[in-house]
This record gives C-alpha cells, sequence and structure tokens, in this order.
C-alpha cells in the first residue's frame, strides 16, 4: 500500500470508530429523555453503521465504496437535526464532521486502493474499441 492508500485507511477508520462512538454516546448518554424505545435506537441508528465494519477492518475496496451510502443516511440526519432541533445542534454538527471525514476517507481508499489493485473502471473508449474489434472478427471478409 501506498502513502496515500494508508492514509485514507488510517482516516476511514478512525472516522468510522468515532463515529460509532459518538452515536451511542448522543442516543444513549447525552439525550436521556428521548421518545423512543432503547431497540428502536440500536435498530434505527447502531446496526446500520455497523454493517459495514468487518469489509472496513479487511481493507475491501468495495466496502469502502459501498459505505458511503450509509454514510449518507447519518449526514442528513446531521443537517436536519442542525436545522431542526435546537437544543442538538452541537451534537449534530459533531456528526457531520465525523461523516463528512468518513465520506472523504472511504472515497479516495477506496479509489486509490481499488487502482493498486488493477479494480479500477475500464474507460467506455476502451470497452467500445474492443466491442467494435470483437465485432469486425466476426464479419466475413468480403463485406465490408
Amino acid at each position: 500500500m501506498t502513502f496515500n492508500s494508508t492514509f485514507f485507511r488510517r482516516l476511514t477508520l478512525s472516522s468510522y470508530l468515532l463515529l460509532i462512538i459518538w452515536l451511542v454516546v448522543w442516543h444513549f448518554v447525552l439525550t436521556i429523555d428521548k421518545p423512543t424505545s432503547t431497540v428502536f435506537t440500536l435498530l434505527f441508528w447502531i446496526v446500520p453503521i455497523l454493517l459495514p465494519a468487518k469489509g472496513l477492518i479487511q481493507g475491501k475496496p468495495y466496502t469502502h465504496a459501498w459505505t458511503n451510502f450509509i454514510v449518507m443516511y447519518y449526514l442528513l440526519h446531521g443537517l436536519t437535526a442542525v436545522y431542526a432541533v435546537a437544543g442538538e445542534r452541537l451534537y449534530a454538527l459533531v456528526e457531520i464532521i465525523l461523516c463528512c471525514l468518513l465520506f472523504t476517507g472511504c472515497s479516495f481508499y477506496a479509489r486509490i486502493r481499488g487502482r493498486e489493485l488493477g479494480l479500477g473502471i475500464r474507460k467506455l473508449k476502451d470497452e467500445l474499441l474492443e466491442e467494435k474489434q470483437a465485432f469486425e472478427s466476426l464479419k466475413p471478409k468480403n463485406q465490408k
């Protein structure tokens, strides 16, 4: 792994762990008078962020890429809470910052490490050229 992929992997793992800790602290310690049950809070706020844990720990670029979809759930929650819940604006701001760091780390790690492993998406012009060559090899020689 290059320096860049190592840096973004560390950024991803640290912000991921901090986001999990922050969600637990926010929803179970700081917000004591919540209207929802503990089971609902666990299922709705904690379980989704735990889904990519194995792939992130193993350093799989594909898992880093799709983790961003889950991060958007928390980013939207933070943005909504900043706007709508006056008493939790600071908490939501911390969530937004951690989500932005996690999104950045995941995106760049998936891109850089994917290229290192040769997992990148091929360019369309290369695909079309290969398809054209395959098609032309099937045509009879007397036909133009």
